[in-house]
């Protein structure tokens, strides 16, 4: 039994939270952002408060144990090394996705990306002056694989510059494999494509998978990338607003670093890299029982769905705590279901539009981070709705 209590109710409304307080309706149960309902992990509590202790909350200088801590965490989880130097910290992957975007394109430009992906994925592209252009993923049974031909036919284009990928990737919850990985590079550097991975998602894997660092698949790969990471996701610290950008290559590094300065994000608040460290030196084994207690959920969703709600095709979860699922047998679109459950069953989740216009029609996204009573009392909403 876990010595860490995921099955608590923790009353977040009137927090300034904007899963739950975005909302007017009370009454709304939100399996919407991905953002979870667990309380941090108990050293970056400890931590939080004792730096709120001091009092004073000024500039924050980033010393060496903030690198240490991110050096240390992959090396020996991910078998992955970090050298110092390659590591820019900036105040979030979103953040750091504009910033790598504006730092290896030219405005007109265009960014390959997996569709459905990451709804900022396209406002990030455009915000920059970039064309966003997709591949869309096949789904093959219960999950999703590339269209090698599509993808590099995309690489070829002399407007391609920069391939946007998301490993493990959100919404589809594929873990990519290294064989997978390789594969990307290799077409990306036939056709003089950089790769920027945000790999926000990368602790969060279900029994069976392994996630795999873009950078640490092979020294070309390590050359060809730019790799976007935050505990955020994973150790439920959002907030605390604390991200990093890794690159090998110095050139690509100097532009990084004028891009972080342009878009005035060069700054971290007192608590960032307080979370950071407490998240990676002493709560692995929270994120580990967080990973079994997910696990748990997705069984209970699937359960419940084989039992109650037969129209749904779940899709196979490998990573992320987000099931894309497959409501076309309702023969309803993806916002007009989303609006019902909002409405009748009192239940907020993202339409799969939100990730991709036609790759995600047909589609809904669901949150599946919160105690297990609340998810199964949502399910339950939603099959009586």
């Amino acid at each position: 039994m876990s010595k860490f209590d995921f099955d608590e109710l923790v009353e977040r409304r009137g927090t300034g939270c904007v899963k739950w307080d975005e909302m007017a309706d009370a009454d709304i149960i939100p399996l919407w952002v991905a953002d979870m309902d667990f309380k941090a992990a108990p050293a970056i509590q400890q931590a939080i408060c004792q730096r709120a202790e001091h009092g004073i909350f000024g500039y924050t200088f980033v010393g060496d144990e903030y690198y240490e801590a991110v050096i240390s965490w992959f090396q020996r989880r991910h078998d992955w090394t970090i050298h110092r130097e390659e590591i820019l910290y900036t105040t979030g992957v979103v953040p750091a996705m504009s910033v790598a975007i504006k730092a290896l394109t030219m405005p007109g430009e265009k960014v390959l990306i997996l569709s459905p992906d990451y709804n900022c994925f396209f406002s990030s592209v455009r915000n920059n002056g970039c064309e966003v252009l997709e591949t869309i993923l096949h789904r093959i049974g219960d999950t999703f694989e590339i269209d090698w031909d599509d993808f590099e036919t995309k690489c070829a284009d002399e407007k391609t510059t920069v391939f946007l990928l998301c490993n493990p990737h959100n919404p589809c919850g594929r873990v990519w494999t290294k064989a997978e990985l390789m594969q990307m590079n290799d077409l990306c550097m036939k056709h003089g494509v950089k790769v920027v991975s945000d790999e926000i998602h990368c602790e969060l894997v279900m029994p069976g998978y392994q996630y795999q660092p873009f950078a640490a698949v092979s020294e070309a790969c390590r050359q060809n990338c730019v790799i976007l990471n935050s505990p955020s996701k994973s150790f439920n610290i959002a907030g605390l607003q604390a991200a990093n950008i890794i690159c090998a290559r110095p050139d690509w590094r100097r532009r990084l670093d004028r891009a972080i300065n342009i878009n005035e994000v060069c700054d971290l608040n007192p608590f960032g890299p307080v979370g950071l460290i407490a998240a990676y030196n002493e709560s692995e084994d929270w994120l580990d029982a967080l990973n079994e207690y997910l696990w748990g959920n997705y069984q209970a969703l699937c359960d419940f769905a084989a039992a109650h709600l037969p129209q749904w095709k779940i899709s196979k979860l490998e990573g992320t705590y987000l099931p894309w699922i497959d409501i076309t047998a309702t023969g309803m679109t993806s916002q007009a279901y989303c609006d019902l459950l909002y409405t009748k069953a009192k239940v907020w989740v993202n339409p799969g539009t939100m990730y991709g216009p036609c790759s995600g029609e047909g589609y809904i996204r669901l949150n599946i981070a919160c105690p297990r009573s609340r998810l199964l009392e949502a399910l339950e909403r939603i099959e009586k709705a």
